[in-house]
């Protein structure tokens, strides 16, 4: 993998705006950054791809584990009135996009390491699936890039439809300040109508509950499915939660209660117990005498990189603040990225029920921040 410097387009701003990518500058910084890019050969393309289906794999046996064991349900942090229907919605499944984005680190040897599975709110969406496609279009339309999300989201959307009742399916969010929620929700319904499904918005904390404990709308109209761009760990923490979980039957949830499991780092740990050794994994406990003296510790529930913590030979060299310090911690062996020039890539690959969908490359310090910038990719022949 390459990293090479390339001059922006004059009029990048105005052109990822057209495409819905509004937040694409942090201050007087890019976070959209076609100041460079990176260039992978179709055997490095492989290997990720290869990586990404191997990685779900390994997760749907993880996750038939956790949630047969109520022990390894409480020790991820899952409420005991939402085991139940943890279990119910992993066997019964219910509609989901089954969507998510993988992060993988690259070893010294080209090999990707999972550090962590966005499945339940992923975002860095607009700009993996269509922002930096246009990119290449415009600046190398002769190569190719890992990239076919959009199209599967939106086939995925049209196998979803006949399920939905009434063909109507409600989206919301909360009302982030950064509007990075609000545009990946908007995108996510502009394929879902595109899909031909009807769609409706509605924001988290406008929803409500009625007189017999249903989901309503601010019509009072029963919300018969909505997809939610807020944490299932937040949901079931709201004083309606319990009704909620308690009426998952007449409201579909996307996603469906049980990427409780997928989204919580705790599963990191369930997957190296399970497949000690594997090439696309990294050693991971919640008993930091099982890792070592280099480690990166993480809370089992945390975003945007906040609370980490890197350990190298007992001696802390990175340090993340944030609000997540209450629950418990993950440990993880430390895997040594490519560093070119103090930017550490994380590819963040995309998978779609199951099949590889795409790639979208962030790049930060010895963490992964919100202050992160995503750099476009293509792909090129070994002698390019």
């Amino acid at each position: 993998m390459k990293r090479r410097n390339i001059d922006p387009r004059p009029d990048w701003r105005e052109r990822v705006e057209r495409m819905g990518l509004i937040w694409h500058s942090n201050g007087a910084e890019p976070y959209w950054d076609e100041s460079r890019y990176y260039a992978l050969n179709a055997a490095e393309v492989a290997r990720i791809e290869r990586a990404t289906e191997t990685a779900y794999a390994l997760l749907l046996e993880a996750g038939e584990r956790v949630v047969n064991d109520p022990v390894l349900m409480k020790h991820f942090g899952i409420p005991e009135y939402c085991h139940g229907a943890v279990r119910h919605a992993w066997y019964s499944e219910p509609p989901a996009l089954n969507f998510g984005r993988f992060d993988f680190g690259l070893d010294p040897q080209g090999t990707p390491k999972l550090f962590e599975f966005n499945c339940d709110t992923p975002t860095s969406m607009i700009e993996a699936a269509v922002v930096q496609w246009e990119w290449k279009e415009q600046c190398f339309p002769h190569l190719d890039q890992l990239n076919s999300l959009h199209e599967r989201l939106i086939e995925r959307w049209r196998e979803l439809r006949p399920r939905l009742t009434g063909n109507r399916l409600w989206f919301t969010h909360d009302a982030d300040p950064s509007h990075e929620d609000t545009i990946t929700t908007t995108y996510l319904r502009d394929l879902a109508e595109e899909a031909g499904i009807v769609t409706q918005a509605i924001l988290i904390n406008d929803i409500g509950v009625d007189a017999h404990g249903r989901i309503v709308d601010l019509d009072d109209h029963l919300i018969s499915a909505i997809f939610k761009l807020y944490p299932w760990e937040w949901i079931v923490d709201e004083t309606y939660g319990p009704d909620i979980v308690r009426h998952l039957s007449e409201t579909a949830w996307i996603e469906p209660i049980w990427k409780m499991i997928w989204s919580n780092k705790a599963i990191l740990e369930v997957l190296w117990q399970m497949f000690p050794g594997h090439p696309n994994l990294l050693a991971a406990s919640s008993d930091r005498r099982a890792i070592g003296d280099s480690y990166v510790a993480k809370p089992f529930l945390a975003r945007e990189g906040a609370n980490i913590e890197i350990v190298e030979d007992d001696a802390v060299v990175a340090r993340s603040g944030g609000k997540y310090v209450d629950g418990k911690t993950l440990y993880q062996q430390r895997c040594y990225t490519p560093d070119f020039d103090g930017h550490y890539p994380v590819l963040g690959a995309w998978i779609v029920d199951g099949a590889a969908a795409g790639l979208g490359i962030r790049e930060d310090g010895l963490i992964t921040g919100n202050g992160a910038r995503f750099v476009p990719h293509v792909i090129v022949d070994d002698g390019d």
